[in-house]
């Protein structure tokens, strides 16, 4: 083989132009329908978000951290589904299933830098709880604007370096012309294993990022919700412990709804080899939907001022109608 020709097919193998996103391999002939739910929760999760959004910007007595942490999960949550969601979409209405080798990557580290800036503003909310409960004269003191701005950087700093490594580690792969991906959008090990060369390195920093990421993030929230409880139950009256329970009830509900989909995809996708190829896809897309989704809901039905905000914005327009 000439030596041009050779450097041709190495750069090829080494660096594809691009991959087929198939969707969910084994329901293709339900795609279309699969893609409208998917396409109505995604258009709530828009609304439902936005509508926060707006409510506490719009709102001065809303500007508190709480709340503001609260505006925080709402970008991520958006960012987080708006990665995916879209090109998904595309693929299971058969209308765009080719994505650029660069735009796969790009969406890799959206939407896992995303979901570790997530993690990470779910541990700051959880450590303004502990705060407001545990030391609550020095909560204005230790929570102020700056520091909340600074929580918010670290957030999304953590989830781009912990995602710039996985660049590299798959830019170095060879791919020898393989383009069909079983998936419906581009994750670290779904492209990992496109390549036909042994993927350790790539395996063992994700498992290893995940537990020193969202997984230290779970461990520090439990042990944050641990001494919260134990002063809770120190309180006098059952009036004061069940108002101070109350105003964690939503985050937990977040924490749960956030956590479990996300973690049981994880642990299915490297553990469970006896599960369906088609349900391990359908369980990656649901913790991309899920959370954006049900977390305005979560907060707009336990937060009374968030509910009054909200039906102040919506009425106007009710009117109008």
């Amino acid at each position: 083989m000439p030596l041009g020709t050779r450097a041709t097919a190495n750069h090829t193998s080494s660096s594809p132009a691009s991959f087929l996103l198939a969707g969910i391999p084994g329901l293709e002939r339900f795609h279309v329908w699969i893609a409208v739910p998917f396409g109505l929760m995604y258009v709530a999760a828009l609304v439902g978000n936005g509508s926060l959004l707006l409510a506490i910007g719009a709102e001065r007595s809303l500007q508190e951290p709480m709340y503001l942490f609260l505006a925080m999960l709402a970008v991520a949550d958006l960012t987080l589904s708006s990665s995916t969601v879209p090109k998904t979409l595309g693929v299971l209405s058969s209308l765009s299933q080719e994505i650029s080798f660069p735009a796969c990557l790009a969406q890799m580290f959206f939407t896992h830098t995303s979901f570790i800036a997530e993690s990470t503003i779910l541990l700051a909310m959880a450590f303004d709880r502990y705060v407001a409960i545990c030391h609550p004269l020095r909560y204005t003191t230790i929570l102020t604007r700056s520091a909340i701005g600074r929580i918010g950087l670290a957030a999304l700093v953590r989830g781009a370096c912990v995602m710039l490594p996985t660049i590299f580690l798959l830019k170095r792969l060879p791919y020898c012309g393989r383009r069909v991906m079983p998936h419906s959008y581009c994750e670290h090990m779904g492209i990992a294993r496109m390549a036909c060369a042994d993927i350790a390195v790539n395996i063992w920093y994700g498992f290893t990022t995940t537990l020193l990421s969202p997984g230290l993030d779970v461990v520090l929230i439990a042990v944050s919700y641990a001494l919260i409880l134990r002063a809770v139950f120190r309180l006098p009256s059952q009036g004061a412990r069940l108002k101070a329970l109350g105003t964690c009830s939503a985050h937990l509900c977040v924490i749960l709804l956030f956590y479990a989909p996300a973690f049981f995809s994880f642990f299915a996708h490297r553990f469970g080899r006896g599960i369906p190829q088609h349900v391990l896809v359908l369980l990656a897309n649901v913790y991309q939907l899920l959370p954006p989704v049900l977390n305005p809901v979560v907060y707009a039905v336990n937060t009374k001022r968030i509910r009054a905000r909200l039906a102040r914005v919506l009425a106007p327009a009710g009117q109008c109608c």
